[in-house]
């Protein structure tokens, strides 16, 4: 009989036990970038033709299904699930450039986010962009290290820190945005950016004033920061990124495993997640958590959302109506690609790409009749690859969605040799900042510290290659964004004389760059960029 109420006793316990874990699935996406149709394997938007022959991914019709799906099998078992974005919803797309973020805000609220970090592109038309997304989600949109108080058009809209109320569960969101924004965007001089990972420390001890023991960082920072947070910040129980746009998982190009374990300060692991970008991937990660608010278990894996999950017939519909207006401009063929025009993220943040040849060529020769010999544009500007075959201009617009236009202006050759450094001076964070070129060839020392990277800088005299003369000056061509200082190029803005910041998109320069191409346009790499 003792023996009998012994083990009775035991079993009451570990029922105690099981009763007080809680699990919750954390669902996610980062730096969807307007990407509301499917994309094909460029990252660009599918054809109608790879539409047909089922080889496109994401797309809010797909996400919404998937979504929909998973939350259905969660709540079944018992269990908690949450969907969160960490930032850089805007910008990617005609789809932005027609709906200015009121895409995104109806969107999201379908599918039913229950928070959202700032992301830089977010401030891509300035507070009042932002504004746009503020007034019209139904979800918190946070940063933790961001002032807005000062900015009479985002108010005290932008909180520090969410509490999600999962019935008894509450579960804690603080964020961080990256702190060169002003640099990569318009956020305009009434938002104060404060230190991130103090700002994170602050928002986790003022919910875990209010009783809050699980606490999830959405941070839009990149993968590398995100892994110094996990190390460094007390009391986060997992931290969902964005911004570096990284694949994380077991498939292959995949640059870490999903989840990153990091140890944190107090000697606990904490899953660093992201899930590449582009709705491409919905990222889940399940935690399970004892009734003292520790992590005793994590797991995990993003889902792929290719042909294989079906489009919400519903969402699909409404996407195809909102598609409508740029129909028109996106189907007009302009040339032809004799081959793919390589424009990936990893490509043009480190080292010569197709693309970047592409858009510096076709910059540069636009103006050379008024005597400009060099071009330089920022590998983060290119923001989608083209395949092979007919060019259409929609393609092209999603490779430089910004509608940045082409600028011109005089710099010395000391000037110039500055830009590039500073093109070269975070190259190990993929940041957008590396320089493309036409009109120059340069060495990159990755070993060298920043600032001093950048050797054998040349430029073209007549048929010839001569070294850079750093008290010449020369007539340079760029985007307006980057002369006016963006990307860390201050040298345009603080050294560049008799600037014109208002040529033409450069989205149709370099349309009407390829449709002049006699045979359509071959793309190649010439060795104008050696990266060591």
């Amino acid at each position: 009989m003792t023996r009998l109420l012994a083990t009775a006793s035991a079993f009451a316990l570990l029922a105690s036990a099981a009763q007080a874990e809680t699990v919750l699935h954390i669902l996610h996406t980062n730096d969807v970038h307007s990407r509301i149709e499917p994309i094909n394997a460029s990252d660009s938007t599918c054809s109608p033709e790879q539409i047909e022959a089922q080889e496109c991914f994401g797309g809010m019709a797909r996400l919404a299904t998937k979504v929909a799906e998973m939350r259905a099998e969660i709540e079944a078992a018992g269990e908690h699930v949450i969907l969160l974005d960490a930032g850089d919803q805007y910008q990617g797309s005609l789809f932005y450039t027609t709906y200015k973020g009121e895409e995104v805000v109806e969107f999201m609220n379908l599918l039913g986010y229950d928070a959202m970090a700032v992301g830089n592109h977010e401030f891509d038309d300035g507070p009042e962009g932002l504004a746009v997304l503020l007034d019209g989600v139904d979800f918190p949109v946070i940063s933790s290290n961001i002032d807005v108080s000062q900015s009479n058009v985002l108010g005290d809209r932008v909180q520090k820190h969410a509490i999600l109320e999962l019935g008894d569960t509450r579960v804690g969101i603080v964020s961080a945005l990256a702190m060169d924004t002003p640099e990569t965007a318009s956020p305009g001089p009434n938002v104060i950016f404060q230190d991130d990972a103090d700002s994170l420390a602050a928002a986790v001890e003022e919910l875990e004033a209010e009783g809050v023991d699980k606490i999830i960082a959405l941070t839009h920072v990149g993968y590398l920061r995100d892994q110094d947070f996990a190390a460094e910040v007390s009391g986060l129980d997992a931290v969902v990124g964005g911004h570096s746009h990284t694949l994380l998982g077991d498939m292959e190009g995949a640059q870490g495993t999903y989840p990153t374990m990091v140890e944190g300060p107090d000697g606990r692991e904490v899953p660093v997640v992201q899930a590449y970008g582009y709705a491409k991937y919905l990222g889940h990660l399940k935690l399970t958590f004892d009734d003292e608010g520790n992590v005793t278990a994590v797991e995990g894996q993003p889902t792929l959302l290719d042909a294989s999950v079906a489009e919400d017939e519903g969402v699909a519909a409404r996407v195809a109506e909102m598609a409508q207006p740029i129909e028109e401009l996106r189907a007009e063929v302009i040339g032809q690609a004799n081959g793919p025009i390589d424009g990936s993220r990893e490509t043009c943040r480190a080292q010569e790409c197709e693309m970047g040849n592409l858009v510096a060529d076709a910059m540069l020769d636009r103006v050379a009749g008024q005597g400009v010999t060099i071009a330089i544009q920022n590998g983060g500007g290119l923001r989608a690859s083209i395949d092979e075959g007919e060019v259409t201009m929609g393609e092209v617009y999603t490779v430089l969605p910004f509608q940045n236009t082409l600028a011109t202006f005089e710099l010395t050759g000391a000037g110039v040799i500055e830009a590039l450094e500073n093109g070269a001076s975070r190259i190990e964070e993929a940041a957008g900042r590396f320089s493309q070129v036409a009109g120059l060839q340069y060495t990159v020392d990755t070993s060298a510290e920043a600032g001093a990277r950048v050797s054998d800088v040349m430029v073209r005299n007549g048929e010839e290659w001569v070294p850079i003369d750093e008290a010449a000056t020369y007539q340079v061509a760029t985007n307006n964004y980057m002369r006016g200082g963006g990307d860390g190029y201050d040298v345009f803005a603080e050294q560049g004389e008799n600037a014109y910041d208002f040529g033409p998109d450069l989205a149709e320069v370099v349309a009407d760059f390829i449709a002049a191409q006699d045979g359509g346009y071959t793309p190649a790499l010439d060795g104008r960029i050696t990266v060591n």
